[in-house]
């Protein structure tokens, strides 16, 4: 097993629907879950560990948004203006650069790097980023059905044909949240804590997202 922190996944099913995922795992603020505010799915500190946020500021943020045409995934601060610059027209390379050259890695004890991964329903492509202390790294993807792929905070943090899934198969959100929290390529990655997934649907995106020690919501 290997920690690689959080991750970000780009994914097409095996019914050509375009999939983008995120997982939470966590050694230093394992205790955190996923939960619903109004349009986005959000990483916040379990009840009891509220002040969490005070040791890092960093902990608590939206990590999926969707839209008509976007869904968008990311372990930070980074994911709403992403969303809303690709909302306003901007290309996804440019949206990717744009906010992670302006806001760069995570300046806590770490330098976290900031991670996306978007899906582009109408051009049918996808993109990967990451912010590194020594890198900004963005890649646009044509995904075939049934593969997937990633960008990690460590380890594997940056995209690369080496960062892939070519057993991917889900139908559901709560597919793509269990796939990415433990099965696959993902099954080797140790400390998962939370996922959110968005599928696209006829209409936009079907979002979902489990929390590992309460089951799927």
């Amino acid at each position: 097993m290997m920690y690689v922190g959080r991750i970000a996944a780009v994914g097409m099913t095996k019914t050509s629907q375009l999939v983008s995922m995120y997982r939470v795992s966590s050694r230093s603020f394992p205790n955190r879950q996923t939960k619903v505010i109004g349009q986005a799915i959000a990483i916040v500190p379990r009840e009891d560990f509220e002040t969490d946020i005070y040791k890092n500021p960093y902990i608590a943020y939206n990590c999926l948004r969707v839209g008509e045409a976007y869904a968008v995934t990311g372990n930070g601060t980074h994911v709403d203006p992403i969303f809303e610059k690709l909302n306003s027209g901007m290309r996804m390379r440019d949206a990717v650069v744009s906010v992670l050259f302006g806001m760069d890695y995570e300046h806590d004890q770490l330098a976290t790097p900031r991670i996306v991964a978007i899906v582009h329903k109408e051009a049918r492509r996808c993109t990967l980023g990451i912010v590194r202390p020594d890198a900004l790294l963005v890649q646009e993807l044509v995904v075939k059905e049934g593969e997937a792929y990633y960008v990690a905070t460590y380890e594997h943090n940056s995209p690369s044909e080496s960062y892939r899934d070519d057993r991917f198969d889900v139908a559901t959100t709560e597919e793509a949240c269990d796939y990415i929290l433990g099965k696959g390529v993902f099954a080797n990655f140790e400390r998962p804590i939370s996922a959110a997934c968005a599928i696209e649907a006829e209409k936009g995106f079907l979002v979902g997202h489990k929390d590992v020690s309460e089951g799927a919501e």
